[in-house]
């Protein structure tokens, strides 16, 4: 019996340690995508429930948060504007997609098409463009903040770095 006791105390480390994990899991149980968005209206986001489809980073606040919205109600969530771009590249429904920004300026969500963007912002995962419902100096729209990510000409470059926070 005393050659089996190591043994039998491995199984139930081992055993207690993967149901740990199991119910850590269950408890979690994070959102990527979420169905049923007919209005295509922004979502109310779980902070640190809710998770970035593209980087896979828990979404932990409202600024520099994007949704996604396809025609047919579902509704995809990002933690930065560029994981969104990297995203959205890929897609086949890019001209009927709804896209909202939380806005750094006016604390909501709006039209991610109308938003405004900076290139040198502190974002979670560092590419630089915050979203601000009004235009300022040295702001780029929509359109050009997704050519620069799809071009890496953003935070994560080291030389674009380089020249961007110089021009500041």
């Amino acid at each position: 019996m005393k050659k089996f006791l190591p043994i039998i105390t491995i199984i139930a480390i081992i055993f207690i340690i993967v149901l740990t994990f199991l119910s850590m899991s269950n408890q979690k149980k994070m959102v990527t995508i979420q169905e049923g968005n007919h209005e295509h209206k922004p979502l109310d986001i779980g902070l640190h429930h809710f998770q970035d489809t593209q980087c896979g980073m828990t979404i932990e606040t409202l600024e520099h948060s994007v949704q996604a919205v396809s025609p047919d109600g579902k509704t995809w969530f990002f933690d930065d504007v560029g994981c969104f771009a990297l995203w959205f590249k890929n897609i086949k429904f890019q001209d009927d997609a709804t896209v909202w920004v939380y806005t750094n300026d006016s604390k909501k969500y709006i039209d991610g098409r109308e938003a405004w963007y900076t290139k040198t912002d502190k974002t979670p995962m560092d590419y630089g463009f915050g979203a601000y419902e009004k235009k300022g100096k040295n702001m780029i729209s929509f359109d050009e903040m997704l050519l620069k990510m799809y071009r890496g000409e953003n935070l994560t470059n080291p030389l674009i770095r380089k020249k961007l926070l110089s021009e500041e």
